[in-house]
């Protein structure tokens, strides 16, 4: 069934959800979509699924593919705990020392 066609993996995104958006909100860019559904966010930051969500957009609307749609890329990122930070350089030199035959406790 159409609905259960996943197209962002990283998100769980799918077809349907997007097209629903689409005619709910009024969407005609991947950014928009990518807003509404977060289609496109996950860790691959849309390498995945970008050409399918311009296919769909293309579809929905019925309008070509529109080569010079850019997206607003993200990197991912996590909340880093600050106490994490302080020991940051004691963390590296145990790792550099690892990689040159030191040893730890």
């Amino acid at each position: 069934m159409k609905d259960d066609i996943i197209i962002c993996r990283c998100q769980d995104v799918t077809e349907q959800e997007i097209v629903d958006a689409i005619k709910k909100y009024n969407l005609s860019t991947v950014d928009e979509v990518k807003r509404v559904t977060r289609a496109g966010m996950g860790h691959c930051q849309g390498k995945t699924c970008r050409k399918l969500v311009e296919q769909i957009l293309s579809r929905e609307l019925s309008r070509p593919v529109s080569a010079d749609q850019y997206t607003t890329l993200r990197p991912p990122t996590r909340a880093v705990p600050l106490d994490l930070l302080a020991n940051a350089e004691q963390s590296f030199d145990k790792v550099v020392s690892r990689g040159r035959g030191g040893h730890n406790e």
